[in-house]
């Protein structure tokens, strides 16, 4: 079950893994194990300490029925069969507990909007929850069709995507409440990317 605000997963002993504080309510028997974020390992420890982003994780493993939610925030399903998910770390909710997670190098983009020059990773097979401020749109990226997204509507991409900063050009800017230097984030190749159609309190496409 899936509502637009609240995530019913039903779970037969399986695991699940999701952001810390999330889970609202459960039925049934389950047991609960915190996990530290930013991936396995030494690159994980590293990324954390360049980033300072603490994604804390929760495991919720267990027979019965778990309901996560964070802010009122809309909820995403994202079905992955071996592919790799990228996600900004503060719109996942959570995963199913076969799918690894890491970090993955995005370059200016993280940095010109406070999030440090990484974001989060799922990969593998089965389905991730995503958030998004209102209903999130689904854009396909193809050869013929770049697509230019405002980093504050940014959440998540999937497929063979070429990330690129561009700078100088914003959507205010052609309204005339452009201030300052301002940049989108110009998406090549072939995949999907999912926006949100509010933006996040952030620099708001400008540095």
């Amino acid at each position: 079950m899936n509502g637009s605000k609240v995530l019913a997963v039903d779970m037969a002993g399986d695991a699940v893994k999701a952001k810390n504080g999330s889970m609202i309510a459960y039925d049934g028997d389950m047991a609960f194990k915190k996990l530290s974020g930013g991936g396995d390992g030494l690159r994980g420890m590293v990324t954390r300490r360049l980033t300072g982003e603490q994604l804390t994780v929760m495991e919720v493993k267990g027979r019965g029925t778990c309901f996560f939610a964070d802010r009122a925030s809309e909820i995403n399903l994202v079905s992955l069969n071996g592919e790799t998910l990228y996600v900004e770390a503060s719109n996942l909710l959570c995963t199913d507990g076969g799918l690894r997670t890491g970090t993955s190098f995005t370059g200016l983009r993280g940095a010109s909007q406070g999030n440090g020059l990484f974001t989060t990773t799922v990969e593998g097979t089965g389905q991730a929850a995503i958030m998004s401020d209102g209903p999130a749109v689904v854009l396909r990226v193809s050869a013929q069709y770049p697509l230019q997204v405002d980093p504050g509507a940014y959440i998540a991409h999937t497929g063979n995507l070429r990330q690129h900063f561009q700078s100088g050009v914003n959507f205010r800017t052609f309204i005339g409440e452009g201030s300052g230097e301002s940049f989108q984030i110009r998406f090549e190749g072939e995949g999907l990317v999912y926006v949100q159609p509010s933006e996040r309190n952030t620099v708001g496409g400008e540095v």
